[in-house]
Order: structure tokens, then sequence, then C-alpha cells
């Protein structure tokens, strides 16, 4: 887990930006190496009707074609707020064949929210202001197991709060 934070940190870095992951007490000061990530709070984000969530296939963490008009009125909408903050949580479903599935998901769920922060970056929006979550499988949007379920979990969801 050290090593996965140590990755986590030196990505942050080298984007200029937040990435956090689920389940790590917040620390008191700039994390170092040695340091835990913090999460932010939370609470603190809303979503908001005018940013919509985006869906991924299974396993991927590609932006569909369908959801580049989605990203695309994200980003008109955060150019147009540049007051609010933005967290972009990744999720995904619960599937998974590996005895680390929820690793995997974790690292999945990361990778989605971190290909959602570059879309928007490279629609104009500021990266610092943008932080990035990853779930992984712990907080579906449907819990049944079906296809129609599952895609609905596979998702990169947006809140804001003001700066």
């Amino acid at each position: 887990m050290k090593r996965r934070a140590t990755h986590v940190i030196a990505l942050a870095a080298l984007i200029s930006c937040p990435i956090l992951a689920a389940g790590r007490p917040a620390p008191a000061q700039a994390p170092t190496a040695e340091q835990p990530i913090g999460l932010p709070r939370v609470s603190d984000y809303e979503p908001i009707r005018e940013l919509r969530d985006i869906h991924f296939d299974f396993g991927e963490a590609t932006i569909r074609p369908g959801d580049v008009k989605i990203l695309d009125a994200n980003a008109a909408w955060l150019r147009a707020h540049p007051q609010q903050l933005l967290l972009i949580e990744g999720h995904c479903d619960n599937r998974g064949t590996t005895s680390r599935k929820n690793d995997f998901n974790v690292d999945l769920g990361e990778q989605r929210a971190q290909a959602a922060m570059n879309h928007l970056v490279a629609q104009g929006v500021e990266p610092s202001r943008i932080t990035i979550l990853s779930y992984g499988e712990e907080r579906p949007q449907c819990t049944e197991a079906s296809e129609r379920c599952w895609s609905q979990n596979r998702r990169s969801r947006f809140l804001v709060k003001p700066r």
C-alpha cells in the first residue's frame, strides 16, 4: 500500500492537482511519501443538475464517443463558473475476477476520474480547480445483479463547491 501512495503523490505532483484514494485519513499538512493522502470533505461538495455523469464500458477508462458531448457541456459550465471547485469521483461495478478485485476497481475508478479530468483540462478548465477521488466499487448507484445496473455504476460523477 505504501508504494501506491507514493505513486499517487508523485502523479499528483506531476499534474499539479490533488489525487485521492478513498479510505485514507486527512493529514494535518501536505502529504509526504510516508503520509497518506487526505480525503476532501465530500460533504462540502454537491451534485448539480448542470453537471452530468459519464459512463464507461466494462473494465475500461476510455471516454465513450457519446459521453464526449456531456464532458464538453460540463467543461462549458465550469468555464462559465470559475468560482466553483470540482470533485470528480471514479466508480466501478462490483465485478472482477482477480483476488485483488477491490484494488483493481479502485485503480480503475481513479483512471476513469483522471480521463474525465484530462478531457476537462483539454477544454480549458483550470487543473488546480479539480480533485479526483476513486471509490472503486464501494458506492454503487444501483445494487441489482444485472448489466443495466452494473452499467450505471461504471461512471465518473461531478460535484462542486464554492472556492
